[in-house]
């Protein structure tokens, strides 16, 4: 069976259905596929413990966080920022609130309420026909001949679906239990589009020999507070940062791994391992961590000894025992350097199933500012389908709202363009 439709989005994930909203608004017949039997279930995931939306920060800091893409991923929020993303938000009936972090989020922190009001926006639009969505899609690449003729494998058989316009949102590799697979990677290799490999992001990392077994049941799950993170590159790139995270079975997890993740990632990847220097007590100097060390401690144990001086224990002082010998220990002067540069080696990311999110996927370089493939034309690619990445904190979301709604408007100039839409 073959039908012919004026746009496909397939994907409904953040990227996917602001792509649709785009040419739906502008009375665009729009067809949505998705694999999964509904749309967003990452979105709502991510909010599960509070939607991240957005950050409040400042533009140049905000696009700084976007790293080696931030020229690419800047273009974009020029015209739909943090500050666009908020007032649509409220635009769909939802407000929302800057956290102590800075961090935005919707007033009842929940994902499902905002989802909702977008679909009824989509199916309904001011104006025209509204969205049509198509669950259970699962998209199998194109059929032979042209790159707008689709195929499908859907509950009732085999599909080939030809599409004026095609609007690409196939997210990564994470979470393929919600639809990112990362699938759709070999199916535009085949058509030569340049993909970087897919790679883990966001993502925790298993330590060097693993922990010993007294130290994996003892603090396995346990989070480190207060503590400060360093990591060099071999280029000699230094991030560091003050935060949490968590010990795991196999290593380590959390907000602060996550921010250092690409570094550490491609550290492991040039050179097999990376390190970070954990710093246990951030805000005590050096100089007076020293003094504490080697007050004498008379008949007490080392750990009473840190505890009573310094207010050092339980996970913190299990690290020190777990990762310097009995020699290092007893030693002020290498005790001190332990407590403010403890060496953590790490030897692989964890599987990228698991990560928050990933990195890599469609260059760049092969697309029009108008994120469409320039050896497929209109054919547009949107989210994180695309070869960058970002750190939690609003970032992703931003970014992949930023890209739909790019894809979706030179969508609909290239349908303009080529006689197939009047405004």
């Amino acid at each position: 069976m073959t039908s012919d439709i004026p746009v496909a989005v397939i994907g409904g994930g953040p990227a996917g259905l602001m792509a649709a909203q785009v040419l739906v608004e502008a009375g665009v017949g729009v067809h949505l596929f998705d694999a999964m039997p509904s749309v967003g279930r990452k979105f709502l995931l991510a909010g599960k413990g509070g939607l991240n939306l957005t950050h409040s920060e400042g533009a140049d800091a905000f696009a700084g966080r976007y790293g080696a893409r931030r020229v690419e991923i800047e273009k974009l929020l020029k015209d739909f920022g943090p500050a666009q993303l908020r007032d649509w938000v409220h635009a769909l009936g939802i407000s929302t609130f800057v956290g102590s972090s800075g961090r935005v989020f919707p007033t009842d922190m929940k994902a499902a309420p905002l989802l909702r009001a977008w679909l009824q926006r989509l199916r309904h639009p001011a104006q025209g026909q509204g969205v049509q969505f198509h669950m259970r899609h699962r998209w199998t690449g194109w059929a032979d001949g042209p790159a707008h003729t689709l195929s499908f494998e859907t509950p009732q058989g085999p599909l080939q679906v030809h599409a004026s316009t095609v609007v690409l949102a196939l997210g990564g590799a994470s979470w393929a239990r919600l639809g990112s697979s990362g699938e759709w990677v070999p199916l535009l290799a085949a058509r030569g589009v340049a993909v970087a490999p897919l790679l883990p992001a966001n993502c925790g990392f298993d330590v060097q020999g693993g922990w010993t077994e007294h130290f994996r049941n003892r603090y396995g799950g346990a989070p480190l507070k207060s503590v400060a993170m360093t990591v060099t590159s071999s280029s000699g790139v230094v991030f560091s940062r003050k935060g949490e995270f968590v010990v795991t079975a196999t290593g380590v997890e959390g907000s602060l791994v996550y921010a250092a993740s690409s570094w550490l990632r491609d550290e492991i990847i040039r050179s097999g391992r990376s390190t970070f220097a954990l710093d246990l007590l951030p805000d005590m100097s050096a100089e007076r961590i020293l003094a504490e060390v080697s007050h004498p401690r008379g008949s007490r144990s080392l750990s009473s000894h840190l505890k009573s001086r310094l207010h050092l224990d339980g996970v913190k002082m299990g690290l020190l025992y777990e990762l310097r010998d009995k020699d290092a220990l007893s030693d002020p002067v290498r005790l001190a350097a332990a407590i403010k540069a403890l060496p953590v080696n790490l030897t692989a990311a964890r599987p990228i199933d698991e990560a928050i999110s990933s990195a890599g996927g469609v260059l760049f370089e092969v697309l029009t500012p108008g994120l469409m493939l320039e050896q497929l034309p209109g054919v547009f690619c949107a989210g994180e389908m695309l070869d960058w990445e970002a750190p939690t904190g609003g970032y992703l979301l931003t970014g992949c709202f930023a890209s739909g709604r790019c894809a979706g408007l030179a969508a609909l100039a290239h349908l303009q363009k080529n006689g197939l839409y009047r405004p």
